[in-house]
């Protein structure tokens, strides 16, 4: 199938990263041309985008919880493309170890909800500045299971991913239809988003090399396999197509193997006298 979206621009934040990288090398098979946004790792955004080499490319480094770096990173891909037809929110910060409420501090409460949902809104506010002027784009935003689950010991992180999936993607599904209307020839803006479950990326390589990890997690799932960043990026060049995608926004999707929940007891937990 013809996507469409080939020499359209699309910025990609987090890009450095598991998923991010392979969002982009799915949206360079397409033709599209690349912003690829770093915080910290510039090597591994460089090479990005010397593997990249057949699209043009740009990388911008940026603090997405800083006004400023976020106007810059839109000011320079403008300057470089002219125009931003696709963002795809994809970098965020959690806490790795487990943390229960009553132990979690205020500043990595505060730390979380700005890494992950602080970001999200200054990114997509200034994308929808440039939406407002060129009356078209789309946007997809990378949210987590997390968020619709629920996760003991992250409460910090599944509350700002759950705002990104629900209150934020149907907000701005809305807005952005006024921002840039349907017409004859143009689909209108869209908002949709996406759930990874758990997904083979570096940041969980280490937990998912031991075998009673692996089957906790696929124990909650009807296909148990674990995700690849692929899973993540072809739905997100899917919906990035006004194509291919044309009549959907507002949407929340879960790429997860059709998880249910997450098991919260061990067998060896459970008191079978009392069940």
């Amino acid at each position: 199938m013809n996507s469409d979206l080939k020499d359209k621009v699309v910025l990609v934040t987090g890009a450095s990263g598991g998923i991010g990288s392979a969002v982009a090398r799915r949206f360079a098979e397409e033709g599209a041309r690349l912003v690829l946004h770093y915080r910290r790792n510039l090597a591994a955004a460089e090479a990005m985008r010397r593997e990249l080499a057949t699209v043009e490319s740009l990388v911008v480094q940026a603090d997405l919880t800083k006004e400023a770096d976020v106007s810059r990173l839109f000011r320079r891909a403008l300057r470089k493309f002219g125009s931003v037809d696709t963002l795809i929110v994809n970098a965020g910060w959690w806490e790795s170890r487990d943390v229960p409420l009553q132990s979690m501090s205020l500043r990595q409460w505060n730390a979380t909800q700005n890494g992950v949902l602080t970001s999200a809104f200054l990114s997509l506010r200034e994308f929808f500045r440039v939406v407002a002027k060129q009356r078209r784009g789309n946007a997809v935003l990378i949210s987590s299971t997390s968020g619709v689950f629920g996760e003991a010991g992250h409460a910090d992180y599944s509350s700002a991913k759950s705002a990104m999936a629900y209150g934020l993607t149907r907000s701005l599904k809305n807005e952005i239809a006024r921002l840039a209307p349907h017409t004859a020839k143009y689909c209108g803006g869209r908002v949709n988003c996406v759930c990874p479950g758990w997904t083979v990326v570096p940041r969980t390589a280490s937990k998912l090399r031991e075998r009673k990890n692996v089957a906790r997690v696929v124990a909650t799932m009807a296909l148990p396999q674990i995700a690849r960043p692929d899973d993540m990026a072809h739905a997100v060049v899917f919906l990035s197509s006004d194509t291919l995608a044309r009549h959907i926004t507002g949407q929340t999707i879960v790429i997860a193997g059709g998880m249910e929940g997450r098991r919260l007891w061990e067998a060896s937990e459970i008191d079978f006298a009392a069940v």
